[in-house]
């Protein structure tokens, strides 16, 4: 037996509405929380509770504060991007379930007046939203090129076309119940077949067995192969690799006698579970994990005191899909707990720790698309230049003529002095310059020279 010092506890949603991701970019659409997605969540803090908070259970972490919340014991991190309303709303329901109610959180007042907090003590545990604008750590795969790339990679793989070609006579049998919507492998329809089969009972009274089964398969595959990554830091397993900064961390952070923190949640979507079982090598022998994880699952990564005279840190790693129990599971090929020291190594570099890692993460592989986006520019700017420098000459010479077919037409204008005219009313000599009066027509403005 080994003593739990701490844990850090990554957590799905629970139920929502219909949920749509773009297939190539997955940016998300609208959804919102249901009452049922709120009693999961609940359930799952209720579970966490009595499986850390217990004193009877073998995963109690002594030396945790268990009936009032200590704010510097316990640490919350919600998604905010994509699904993020909902998120939010599940780690509130799950925290109402983890630190119920409690009387004796009150306060006396100065008049000796006890007030307790509304609804018999609820404890209000603050949640720090993780923000994609300021922390990709939690949804690191929209807005990022290299990742885009990555999507169409799959798609265009021989593996998926054939995966595709196979799926044919599902999409084929499904689509008159998925009414319009894109019958593709690409656009894989499980979230709202699922979604429509739990709210509308008229839905799911036409729905013919084994649809929904297979669509869960076929978007188990879809996901599987867009978040992971046959290389550990690879692309594909960005939403794993930029989680794994708060877990280590964290982890560190437990560790340290000095650093009161005992428990982190992160609530946030399925797909950093897919990535980090692949990053840690449990799929290679429990394959069915590279899928898409159930509302309300919990990864939970316990740190424990190894017994004496060892006496080092381990790492125990446990998952809950959806209402099942804990199971444990070992990472990178052994058959119990992993020291923490060589946890730690063996994935650290993978972390992604900062927007600039992430930046230089969602470029990689491009470069050489901008160096020849780039210099198309270069060559495209120096042909509008000399083009317009062209037109500029064009323009003056253009003007240079103008300007000598005035100057033309006003000369012979000003010949016409030199027809014979008369303009017997003016005395001769008030015109000098141009002649006799009899050279002069009528009707004629003579201009000097």
């Amino acid at each position: 037996m080994t003593d739990v010092l701490g844990v850090l506890v990554i957590a799905r949603n629970g139920d929502r509405t219909e949920y749509y991701q773009d297939p190539y970019t997955y940016e998300s659409s609208y959804t919102e929380s249901t009452a049922l997605g709120a009693a999961e969540s609940h359930q799952l803090g209720s579970f966490l509770r009595s499986t850390y908070m217990s004193s009877s259970s073998p995963s109690y972490i002594a030396d945790m504060k268990t009936d009032l919340v200590d704010n510097h014991e316990v640490h919350v991190h919600a998604k905010a991007g994509g699904e993020g309303a909902v998120i939010f709303d599940s780690a509130i329901a799950l925290l109402q379930g983890l630190f119920p109610p409690n009387p004796a959180n009150k306060i006396v007042l100065a008049n000796e007046t006890t007030v307790i907090a509304p609804l018999g003590g609820y404890q209000y545990v603050p949640i720090e939203t993780v923000e994609p604008g300021n922390d990709r750590s939690l949804e690191p795969w929209t807005d990022c090129p290299a990742f885009e790339q990555h999507i169409s990679n799959v798609y265009s793989s021989p593996e998926f076309k054939e995966t595709a070609k196979a799926a044919s006579p599902f999409f084929d049998s499904v689509r008159d119940y998925v009414f319009g919507r894109p019958t593709t492998l690409e656009n894989a329809i499980y979230d709202y077949i699922s979604t429509e089969l739990s709210h509308n009972k008229t839905y799911a009274h036409r729905l013919p067995p084994t649809l929904v089964e297979q669509a869960h398969g076929f978007a188990n595959y879809h996901e599987n192969a867009i978040f992971s990554d046959k290389d550990v830091g690879g692309i594909g397993n960005l939403a794993g690799r930029t989680i794994l900064h708060t877990v280590l961390n964290s982890l560190q952070r437990i560790a340290f006698n000095g650093d009161p923190l005992q428990f982190l949640l992160i609530e946030t979507s399925y797909q950093p579970f897919i990535s980090l079982f692949h990053m840690l090598e449990i799929t290679k022998e429990n394959p069915e994990l590279g899928s898409i994880p159930n509302y309300a699952s919990a990864l939970a990564f316990e740190l424990r005191r190894g017994p004496a005279p060892e006496d080092r840190d381990f790492i125990r790693i446990k998952f809950k899909n959806g209402t099942s129990d804990f199971q444990t599971y070992h990472a990178f090929g052994h058959r119990s707990d992993i020291a923490a020291t060589e946890f730690i190594y063996r994935i650290e570099n993978y972390a992604i720790t900062s927007q600039k890692q992430w930046a230089a993460a969602c470029s990689a592989g491009l470069e050489d698309n901008w160096l020849h986006i780039g210099s198309q520019n270069a060559i495209s700017s120096t042909v509008f230049a000399i083009l317009a420098a062209v037109f500029l000459l064009g323009m003056f010479i253009l003007s240079k003529f103008v300007k000598s077919a005035r100057a033309k037409a006003q000369n012979t204008r000003i010949r016409l002095a030199d027809d014979e005219v008369s303009q017997p009313h003016l005395p001769e000599n008030q015109y000098p310059n141009y002649g006799t009066l009899s050279n002069v027509g009528p009707g004629i403005i003579v201009v000097p020279f």
